[in-house]
């Protein structure tokens, strides 16, 4: 058995806080794909992550099954469980991708060591074992650097680089950094990487996290864990792909918190206020929302945080419709109540959510039977400026 030797990097949080192990997705390393959520972790848990062979600070060495890169971690925690001055090790574990595949291996191999688990944007079986081992033959071949721009497209949610260019540049030159043979090792042990089987045999705690866009670990998969375990849950992220602590690191970390503390279901107003905050700024648009929270008052400070918690935490965040749904109910009550100003700001809205010129134009021209015609000449007039300026067809 080859147990690789695996080292880690200190995230957040200090050591008499109770010890949460996060782990990577290929092509990534701990402090890039983690660092944010963490950061907003850390002062309930004291953060480590760990790499895979080959990424981050961990030596390239002999090829590995998952089951031994999970006995690898295992090593690496027991040492830092250890400084702690801990004699029991116990921690909880968060993990993405290949890192939620080794929290499975550890679930199953070391269940008296985890108190409870967050398995994001993963799967029981990842992929198909020719694909993975086609890719580890071109990576040892050609280098990470050639996975790039698909990676790019299967990382990110449609629009995410273009909001966090800084983010999503930094996750793909650490891809590009990657030991070639470390990734190919990694993509050998995925192509023999399968536990769907064994999911009854895990009793610990597990919440399932799945982006909405998540081509490689559909949220199919992660309903197939959460409903396979003895004691699962599942939450599917609207704006996310692949890589959620990158992508949404206060909506990971808030779940991540409430979840780990045992905290009943029903969320806090902070953390209604901060999925709030989250969708508020994907629907009408960072500059939008800055502008908005900048200028509040003393006077205007409360209501501001009202329609946050509200009308974005508690309403837009419902799973019953989806973002473009809401859009054009929104759009219709704003024109049959005469809310100018609104209408035009959910004009903008609605493309954001995908909406089409035409559907836009549908949505007014149906309101113009049921809410009446001065309303909708109104509102095309509103959308019209607002298409233009913004440059739609």
């Amino acid at each position: 058995m080859t147990t690789p030797r695996i080292t880690g990097v200190e995230l957040a949080g200090h050591p008499q806080l109770p010890l949460l192990v996060v782990g990577p997705s290929l092509g990534t390393s701990s402090t890039a794909l983690w660092s944010t959520a963490a950061g907003l972790l850390g002062d309930t848990f004291h953060v480590v992550g760990w790499d895979l062979p080959g990424h981050g600070g961990t030596p390239t060495g002999e090829p590995f099954t998952i089951a031994e890169l999970a006995t690898g971690v295992l090593d690496y925690v027991n040492g830092v469980t250890a400084a702690r001055g801990e004699r029991r090790p116990m921690f909880a574990y968060a993990g993405v991708s290949l890192g939620g595949a080794v929290g499975l291996r550890l679930l199953l191999d070391a269940p008296e060591q985890i108190n409870r688990a967050v398995l994001l944007c993963t799967g029981a079986v990842i992929g198909e074992t020719s694909a993975w081992q086609e890719r580890a033959s071109t990576v040892r071949t050609s280098g990470c650097a050639m996975m790039v721009t698909g990676s790019a497209q299967r990382w990110f949610a449609p629009g995410f680089a273009d909001r966090q260019p800084l983010v999503a540049a930094d996750l793909l030159r650490c891809l590009a950094e990657v030991d070639a043979e470390g990734y190919a090792q990694a993509c050998e042990a995925l192509a023999d990487f399968h536990v769907c089987d064994r999911l009854a045999d895990i009793d610990t705690p597990l919440l399932a996290i799945a982006g909405a866009h998540d081509i490689v670990t559909p949220p199919a998969s992660l309903k197939e864990i959460a409903s396979g375990v003895k004691d699962g849950r599942l939450a599917v992220f609207d704006e996310v792909a692949h890589l959620a602590p990158a992508e949404a690191p206060r909506q990971v970390a808030d779940l991540l918190r409430a979840f780990l503390a045992d905290v009943p279901p029903s969320p806090t107003l902070q953390t209604v206020y901060s999925a709030g905050m989250a969708v508020r700024r994907q629907v009408l648009g960072e500059a939008y929302v800055d502008r908005a929270t900048a200028s509040a008052t003393s006077f205007t400070a409360e209501f501001q945080e009202l329609i946050t918690q509200y009308a974005w935490g508690m309403i837009w965040t419902r799973p019953g419709l989806d973002r473009r749904s809401r859009s054009m109910i929104t759009l219709t009550a704003l024109i049959a109540r005469a809310h100018h100003e609104e209408l035009a700001l959910h004009v903008r809205a609605a493309l954001r959510n995908g909406l089409t010129v035409d559907e836009i134009k549908e949505v007014i021209l149906q309101s113009a039977i049921y809410c009446g015609v001065p309303d909708a000449n109104t509102a095309f007039r509103i959308a019209g400026r607002v298409l233009a300026e913004d440059g739609a067809p």
